[in-house]
């Protein structure tokens, strides 16, 4: 039998309106409630602070651009220092004035 775990506001006052839930087996929902307690937390709380502290996390480390020492050096240098157009790009240059004007 799964347990359902709901998160839903006290009051309408303390600015929240969404409700989420989540469908958990037993085992699930007493791992999660043994954690809570640890922290002295209600499940709710522990569940919604816990996710959200997930999804930010992983929001962050996909909206960055995580590079190496190494890397970072070599993307820089090639801004700083780019090469000289080799006969390929000339010839899609001039194509493109070609067309474009």
């Amino acid at each position: 039998m799964a347990a359902t775990i709901r998160t839903a506001p006290t009051a309408p006052s303390a600015g929240k309106a969404e409700r989420l839930e989540a469908r958990i087996t037993p085992a699930q929902k007493e791992i999660l409630q043994h954690a809570a307690e640890l922290e002295g937390r209600s499940l709710t709380d522990f569940v919604v602070s816990s996710a959200q502290a997930t999804a930010r996390r992983i929001i962050h480390e996909h909206e960055i651009l995580l590079l190496s020492a190494k890397d970072r050096q070599v993307f820089v240098n090639a801004l700083l220092n780019p090469p000289a157009p080799n006969d390929k790009l000339r010839r899609a240059a001039r194509r493109y004035k070609q067309k474009h004007g």
